[in-house]
Order: C-alpha cells, then structure tokens, then sequence
C-alpha cells in the first residue's frame, strides 16, 4: 500500500515538472524570437566613392631644374675713358640698342676731327696733282715721258692716301661711337659696377653691367638616362611640353617646349642635361631660380583611370575595394602603372564605370556594406 502510494507521488511529481519545463521552454523560445524580430538590420558603413573612368593620360617626367637667362652678357667698355652718365637703373628691363653709359667723348671727337682734317688736306693734294697731270698731258713733246709718269705716280699716291683717311675716319668714328655704350640685348640689367666718375678701359675684365635675356629664357633640368629613348622619340614627333612649377610642386610657373638634349650622358650621376625654352611674358621665370619640372614623354589613350585615394598598399601589394551593385565592398588586387596628379593608372583589377571607395577603408572589410547615398557617389576622379 506504501509502495502503491510513493509510485503515484512520484508520477504527480514528474508531471508537474514536465508542465514546467515546457512551458519554460516555450516561454524562452517566444523571446528570442521578439528579440530577433526587434534587432535592427546592419547599417551601412559611410565612405565617399568614385568612379572608376576611361581617360587619355599624360605620362611625365619630373625632375629639377635650374632657371637660366637664354643670352647672358657683361657689357663690357671698348674705349677707355672716364663715365660722364649712366643711363639705366640696377633691375631694369632694357631694349636692345639702349644707352647704357656715355663716356667723355672729346678724345674721340677730336680724333675723328683730325682725320677728316686729313683727308680733306689729301683731297686738295690729289685736286692739284691731277691738274699737273693734265697740263703734262697736253704739253706732248715738250714734257718728258718721265715728267708725265711720275705726276701719274704721284695722283695714284694721293688716290689711296685719301682712301686710307677714310678709313681713318672711320676708324675714329667707331671709336667716337664707343664712348656712347649700348645694350647688345633685351634684358634685364644687374648690379652695376662703375659709378659716374669711374675710368674705365678696354681692358677692364669687371664689366660695367651684366645683362640678362628672360624673354624667352630657358631652364636646364635632368632625366635619367634609361629615359632617353622616350625623351628622344619624343622630341623627333614634336617639341614635347615641359611644365615649370615651384619648387613644392604646388604652382605651375610657365609652360614651354623641350629646346634640345645634351650631346653626353654624364656618367658620374647616369642622367642626361635637357634643356627647355619658354616665352615667360610675365616674367615667372627668374635666372638662377630653382624649378621643378614635368616633361610630357607621352599620352596614354583611353586608360583605366582612378583617384589615388582609392589606392591602398597591403603586405600583398595594391589593392581596392569596389563597390557591387549590392552596394557591398569587394576586395580587388590591382596594378598601377603611372600615378600624378592625384590620379593613378590602373592596368588590372578594375574596370570602367566600376564604383571604388576612396575614403574610409579603415572601416570596411569584403562583403561590408556601404552607403549608395553618400556624398561624392558620382564625384569624378580626380575630385576626391
């Protein structure tokens, strides 16, 4: 009867329990399924994007330059002689053929006076031995061939002497024309050497001023040597754009044409001296001025084009991440073969028309998803 009556507890108690713990388990699953059914989707990660475009890209070589006067001359006296004048102001552009000093001139004129004092005393010598030679002529029998022949004698004399006075004359009118000293080119003038006063001579190695010509002027740079085929095929198509910037990079200066190659590479640093010409109007360009420049070898047409900032450099090498139509990131390893400008050539890994992100990467892992709404979705390369 004991027995009996502890089996049927037993049951009672099992029973119970067995409620209890499915209703637990079925009060549990009701909650996990709220809160799943609560739980928000995943939000889309922020990045700017850009588009991937197809685009002729110029290829350049940089390099450093330095700018140089395309004439240099120091104006130097020809005479010697003391400066009454100086007819220009340190920094000033001057024109050819202007006065830059006037020296004394009375020397000179005196001297250009004195031969043609000369010739004319020879002039009236000549007057009157042809007159002699005439009446020599017309006496006949009654001169002798001796007489007659040696008044020839003496106008041929007197015919190179006066040829030789003009030559005095021009001698001292050349020297007359010295003392007025000239600008031989276009240019601006330097810091003078002389002062009013000063005597200077022919043989003064100083100068009085030097004289620089910027318009055009030109800019000596280098390139390395393996480049030399480019730069030369180059140059024999048409005279190839070199652009001068600032130093940094940052300010473009003037834009010329590469003018000629240096006949030798110099073998110590292994590049080649180029040297290019620009018309520099606005005088951007200054003798002596440090450059940096760009030398356009090529143009590459209808390249894969993107903007640096969607390049990143992992252990394997480069690598993107574009955007799919699901608006999910994809990892691409790709190849960059040129890269200026804020812009790179990419020849494998991404397509034209392709979305790649250029900002926030550091957030994004493959299969991420990222806004299709953000700022800059349809930006063009370049503009990031």
């Amino acid at each position: 009867m004991s027995w009996s009556r502890t089996i049927r507890w037993g049951l009672l108690i099992a029973a119970i329990g067995a409620v209890g713990y499915f209703g637990w388990q079925k009060s549990t699953s009701g909650q996990a399924t709220q809160t799943a059914q609560k739980a928000p989707a995943p939000k889309p990660v922020p990045v700017k994007i850009a588009t991937v475009e197809k685009a002729d890209f110029p290829v350049f070589l940089t390099g450093l330059g330095t700018v140089q006067g395309f004439n240099t001359v120091l104006v130097r006296s020809r005479v010697d002689g003391q400066i009454n004048k100086i007819d220009f102001k340190e920094g000033q552009f001057v024109r050819e053929g202007d006065t830059l000093v006037e020296i004394d001139p009375r020397p000179f004129q005196a001297a250009l006076d004195q031969a043609k004092a000369k010739k004319a005393q020879d002039e009236a010598n000549l007057a009157n031995a042809k007159l002699d030679l005439q009446r020599f002529t017309r006496l006949g029998e009654f001169a002798t061939r001796q007489q007659t022949d040696t008044q020839r004698s003496q106008v041929a004399q007197l015919t190179a002497q006066i040829e030789a006075d003009q030559a005095a004359i021009d001698n001292a009118q050349t020297q007359f024309d010295y003392a007025t000293v000239k600008a031989p080119i276009s240019g601006i003038v330097g810091i003078r050497q002389v002062d009013v006063g000063n005597i200077v001579n022919a043989a003064t190695q100083t100068g009085i001023v030097s004289i620089a010509q910027i318009e055009p002027i030109s800019v000596v740079f280098t390139a390395p040597e393996e480049q030399l085929p480019d730069i030369k095929a180059a140059l024999a198509a048409s005279p190839p754009e070199v652009i001068a910037m600032s130093t940094d990079g940052k300010k473009v200066l003037s834009t010329g044409t590469l003018a000629l190659i240096n006949n030798q590479v110099d073998t110590t640093s292994g590049t080649i001296r180029l040297k290019a010409v620009f018309d520099n109007k606005d005088h951007a360009l200054w003798p002596g001025q440090s450059v940096s420049t760009r030398l356009l070898v090529r143009t590459l047409k209808d390249a894969t084009v993107v903007a640096d900032n969607a390049v990143q450099h992992g252990n394997d090498g480069l690598y993107a991440f574009a955007v799919n139509a699901e608006n999910k990131a994809e990892l691409r390893r790709i190849k960059v073969s040129q890269s200026i400008d804020g812009r790179s050539v990419v020849d494998e890994g991404l397509r034209p028309g392709e979305r790649v992100i250029t900002s926030g990467q550091y957030r994004v892992q493959p299969g991420t998803l990222v806004g299709s709404n953000v700022a800059d979705a349809a930006a063009k390369v370049g503009q990031e």
